[in-house]
């Protein structure tokens, strides 16, 4: 089993680079299947989860070649199974996306339920609301999802709350429905844009994402592309909360800044220097941090996804600060590994309470999934001492070189596997 090993205690300092948006790229690489054509896709993030995709849109036939570690082509005119169903694809959350994508170019198709991280319930019904809604048959059965249609007809589809995965499978289906799709209420993410993007260069006739109403107009037939997925905020986000909790100077590079308005929002909150220019931002932390205030919700909200993230930061800073998870239940199981490095958190319900605290003394701690076992490493790199973070498999699953960027930025960090290994770091370092 990895683990990373961390000796806390120094400001993170430098430039660091961030890749292709994870959630983007996911739904891309299934929606790429969708043509019958080579489609290219440029600055792909190379980390567990896409992999996981991609080994699954091979085991159905279509032809997947890696050009290089960020690139890649998909030819979907090959596929000769409609069911997905190989040992990983239920391991990754967006499994789901294959429905939306073969549903509509075989009306028809089976994909394993999905696995992911254990944040909280996030049911399919709303996909399978859209799916009937363009006229499929769609439940679940067997530890499926399935659906199918003799043919699929334009709907009006209303979402009863605003879900970035129903917005995007519910699109793909409709992109090569008979007639108009109007999805109201619709999710108005970063990656749901560059996922109609990337539709509308493939030929598909999508209009108003980014906004409340999203009118898809169907085609016939989808065709080849070259595309390059948009920066990954929530990596960007990462880097520049460690950069305030460790009262660092970073500057994350390839970003839209625009897209990280609310992260930057809270960090001049607290009391970062904020600096923006045309594809970077840069965090200073050379003042005391204060606290503040923070509810999750949907975009242009505090994304959930950097809920652990400001809450490592904020237990770090004076007074007492509240943060509020409107998204997923389950978001908080980070807390207990955090009290074990001295922070003062209490939940209650769907609220934490945070006493800030001086500092945080190094623990062996577990990553209790994606975004909370990053949040978990930002506390080593701000705390006394050695911390050893178990469980990094699913850091993996949604950050590519996390040390390796780390270190880079002047963390001491490394990949180790087992109690030798510890040692050595600690006897290098000390």
């Amino acid at each position: 089993m990895e683990q990373y090993v961390i000796k806390g205690g120094s400001s993170l300092v430098g430039e660091v680079e961030i890749g292709g948006a994870k959630n983007a790229a996911l739904a891309i690489l299934a929606a790429a299947t969708m043509a019958d054509e080579p489609v290219l896709i440029e600055n792909m993030p190379d980390v567990r989860d896409t992999n996981v995709l991609l080994d699954a849109i091979k085991s159905i036939g279509a032809y997947v070649e890696r050009i290089d570690r960020h690139t890649v082509k998909i030819n979907g005119s090959t596929i000769n199974d409609l069911i997905v169903e190989n040992e990983y694809i239920k391991k990754i959350r967006a499994s789901y996306y294959l429905v939306g994508a073969l549903l509509g170019k075989y009306r028809n198709v089976e994909v394993a339920l999905p696995g992911g991280c254990n944040i909280g319930s996030r049911p399919v019904d709303l996909h399978l609301k859209g799916f009937k809604a363009l006229g499929a048959q769609a439940g679940l059965s067997h530890g499926r999802i399935y659906a199918r249609a003799e043919k699929l007809k334009g709907g009006h589809i209303y979402m009863d709350v605003v879900s970035v995965g129903a917005t995007i499978n519910v699109m793909m289906a409709a992109a090569l429905a008979d007639g108009q799709t109007i999805v109201e209420n619709a999710a108005k993410e970063p990656h749901v844009v560059d996922v109609a993007n990337f539709l509308n260069s493939m030929g598909a006739n999508i209009k108003g994402a980014g906004t409340d109403t999203i009118r898809i107009r169907g085609v016939e037939r989808l065709h080849k592309t070259e595309y390059s997925v948009i920066p990954d905020q929530i990596e960007a986000g990462t880097f520049m909360f460690a950069a305030a909790a460790t009262k660092g100077d970073v500057t994350v590079k390839n970003v839209i800044p625009k897209h990280l308005d609310s992260i930057c929002s809270k960090l001049m909150e607290i009391g970062c220097e904020v600096i923006e220019s045309d594809d970077a931002v840069r965090v200073v932390a050379s003042k005391p941090l204060t606290h503040t205030h923070v509810k999750t919700l949907a975009y242009p909200g505090f994304p959930t996804d950097m809920q652990p993230q400001i809450a490592v930061t904020l237990a770090l800073s004076s007074g007492t600060s509240i943060v509020t998870e409107s998204i997923f239940e389950n978001r908080f199981k980070y807390v207990d590994e955090l009290a074990k490095m001295g922070a003062e958190i209490k939940v209650e319900g769907n609220t934490a309470i945070i006493e800030g605290v001086e500092k945080y003394t190094g623990a062996h701690i577990n990553a209790p999934d994606l975004r909370a076992g990053a949040a978990l490493v930002i506390a080593g790199m701000a705390a006394e001492g050695f911390t050893v973070v178990d469980d990094i498999v699913y850091i993996e699953r949604g950050y590519e070189d996390f040390d390796v960027k780390l270190k880079g930025l002047g963390a001491q960090i490394e990949k180790v596997s087992g109690e030798r290994e510890i040692q050595k770091f600690k006897l290098r370092v000390s």
